[in-house]
């Protein structure tokens, strides 16, 4: 059984200290800030889930702290570029970070030297937004279930696309491969948005993504989509079976957050939090999101926190079971 599912673990004291908020000094800074624009940094190319999601946000965001918000799409090896980055920069609360399911959940257990370390690099600010993923096929793909595709895949080598090697993409296509004894191939790309468009093009059969990229591609039946991979039907997607309807347990999803580099002051990273939580309660950024799949979270840092921690926990334990690793 392959099963993604959230869930909540007991966590070490060192887990909740990974934020260093600083002390009533640090408070008084969140006073004065922002004074200038602030870098977003996103770890994916133009057009992705994460893209879409950072700049949705970032418009709103900016409109309420009135200072613009640069974002900065900086994709390749899995998010490690972009996360470095932040990790390095000054801790200032003027350069943020799009943290996704990638970066904080699973390139731990993919890679033993990563360049940043999840627990005392970064300062996690707010969960933003989650959504179930979609199985996207080339629309000349003569499959309209997974059944179907299970079966044609046994019949002949089929490709399937990813954001990158050690995304949620791909590590969704390797539980396929795993739950129903196939031999896909994997072709990594650098963002969901080339490799949505190879799917397109035919050059990759298919991949599974999350609806919020594959929305803008489905008007002229180029790509179809056949499954979600949520536990059960999204309500934003009723006509969609999930995978688990053929595949017993399998379900995965993704989540996107904002974290600044650790020891930001706290007053920052209080502020910045309160202002995401008025603009997720904005009507039409939530009605916009909602339409594409997303789930609009929020919600505390140390709420942030505690998922990261059994988000990390869960994957890790997935991860290891399909034997995905990343070389050093």
């Amino acid at each position: 059984m392959y099963r993604l599912t959230a869930t909540r673990a007991t966590l070490p004291a060192s887990v909740l200290a990974m934020t260093v908020l600083g002390s009533a000094t640090a408070d008084a800074a969140g006073q004065s800030w922002p004074s200038r624009p602030i870098r977003f940094i996103i770890n994916s190319a133009p057009g992705g889930a994460p893209d879409i999601i950072g700049r949705s946000v970032a418009q709103p965001l900016s409109e309420r702290i009135g200072q613009q918000i640069v974002v900065d799409n900086r994709a390749g090896a899995s998010g490690i570029i972009a996360a470095e980055l932040v990790a390095r920069a000054a801790p200032d609360g003027y350069t943020t970070l799009l943290g996704a399911t990638t970066i904080f959940a699973m390139l731990p257990a993919m890679r033993s030297n990563l360049p940043y370390d999840v627990e005392r690099d970064f300062a996690p600010v707010s969960l933003l937004a989650s959504a179930a993923n979609v199985v996207v096929v080339n629309g000349a793909l003569p499959v309209k279930t997974v059944a179907d595709l299970i079966a044609l895949a046994r019949s002949r080598p089929l490709l399937y696309a990813s954001a990158g090697t050690g995304t949620p993409a791909h590590l969704a296509g390797e539980m396929m491969n795993l739950a129903a004894g196939l031999k896909m191939g994997h072709v990594p790309y650098k963002g969901a948005g080339p490799a949505l468009a190879d799917v397109l093009a035919g050059q990759v059969h298919l991949i599974i993504t999350s609806p919020i990229a594959a929305a803008p591609h489905l008007a002229g039946g180029r790509v179809r989509l056949i499954a979600t991979t949520g536990a059960t039907r999204d309500p934003m997607l009723p006509d969609l079976p999930p995978v688990a309807d053929t595949l017993r347990g399998f379900e995965i999803t993704q989540w996107w957050g904002m974290v600044v580099p650790a020891k930001t002051p706290r007053g920052i990273v209080q502020k910045l939090n309160a202002e995401i939580g008025e603009v997720l309660k904005q009507p039409d950024l939530r009605e916009r999101l909602t339409q594409q799949g997303a789930v609009l979270e929020g919600g505390s840092p140390e709420r942030f926190i505690k998922f990261i921690a059994a988000e990390r926990t869960r994957l890790g334990a997935i991860i290891r079971q399909a034997g995905i690793t990343l070389r050093d």
